[in-house]
């Protein structure tokens, strides 16, 4: 995603419940950055939809700054795990060699290596070996969450405010039908650790190739999840068919040949639209691009292109 601009220069919104306006991010990344020896002057907004990701402007560090209302555990839990990923060779993004996460007023941060990107994307298929590598790793020494698509999606419906409540029914009536048909799926891959996000924005150029970043959603799953998530994102947001072709044989397997398929697809389908209704009151012209969602989902047209969010 393209900076946002200097924090000095962001234009003052009001906050939504758990959102930040410019005073709160500047006070949040001083006094965190104060506490492990950097300095916060200049530093640049590059995301801000979920949390705060912030780059230094002295010192090669990006700063994560949760939510006001994320739970401190999960902060906890995934800075534990991409430290696990760095002690086996792992190929992800190095977390700075400080103590972490600091919590300010209630606002969990974390610091991780900044690492400077050529202007072209990471491509699907320089996803498939990390994805392969995390795949096969042993069960770490950390206690992940088990991977629940439909719970994500209810506690997303039941947060949704600015949705019709035809709509809202519209999502829960599908919910509950996709919940059902998932009770009948056989698995093809065996359960272990997996991202919970794999796509193009979750992963970063080095040197030596790419590697997996923003591990908040790992969790201990089936990798078809991570499988069907790849597609869905070359599918969606233009990438073609041949995009994801390629991501499958270095990979090594197709998750559209698998029986489970379509009934995973919806369900991650459904988690992305109900996740961008839930935020859509802080994230500012979102609501429209959720409803054409919606209405395509209604329409049965699994090739509508969606508008990245």
């Amino acid at each position: 995603m393209p900076a946002v601009g200097d924090l000095g220069l962001m234009t003052v919104v009001a906050p939504a419940a758990g959102g930040f306006d410019e005073s709160e991010l500047r006070r949040v990344l001083e006094q965190a950055c104060l506490a492990v020896g950097l300095r916060s002057s200049d530093a640049r907004l590059l995301r801000g939809h979920t949390n705060a990701v912030i780059l230094l402007a002295e010192d090669p560090v990006v700063v994560k700054i949760a939510r006001r209302g994320s739970r401190l555990s999960d902060v906890t839990r995934t800075v534990a795990f991409a430290r696990w990923l760095m002690t086996v060779g792992f190929p992800t993004v190095p977390l700075l060699p400080v103590d972490q996460p600091v919590v300010v007023d209630h606002h969990a941060v974390t610091f991780w290596t900044y690492l400077p990107q050529p202007e072209h994307p990471v491509k699907a298929v320089q996803l498939a070996n990390p994805l392969s590598a995390l795949h096969s790793l042993i069960p770490p020494n950390v206690s992940l969450p088990v991977h629940d698509n439909i719970r994500a999606i209810r506690r997303s419906i039941s947060a949704i405010t600015n949705l019709p409540m035809s709509a809202v029914k519209f999502l829960s009536d599908y919910a509950d039908r996709l919940e059902s048909d998932l009770t009948g799926i056989s698995f093809a891959r065996q359960s272990g650790p997996i991202q919970g996000d794999p796509q193009h924005r979750n992963a970063l150029h080095t040197p030596d190739g790419v590697v997996l970043c923003d591990w908040d959603t790992a969790s201990t799953g089936q990798p078809e999840w991570d499988l069907v998530t790849v597609e869905i994102h070359c599918r969606r947001f233009g990438h073609g068919k041949r995009h994801y072709e390629q991501f499958a044989d270095a990979y090594g397997w197709d998750v559209r040949q698998w029986s489970g398929y379509s009934t995973l697809a919806q369900i991650r389908e459904l988690r992305m639209i109900t996740t961008n209704a839930r935020k859509a009151h802080h994230t500012p012209g979102s609501l429209e691009e959720v409803k054409r969602r919606i209405e395509g989902v209604q329409r049965d047209d699994p090739e509508l292109q969606w508008r990245i969010l």
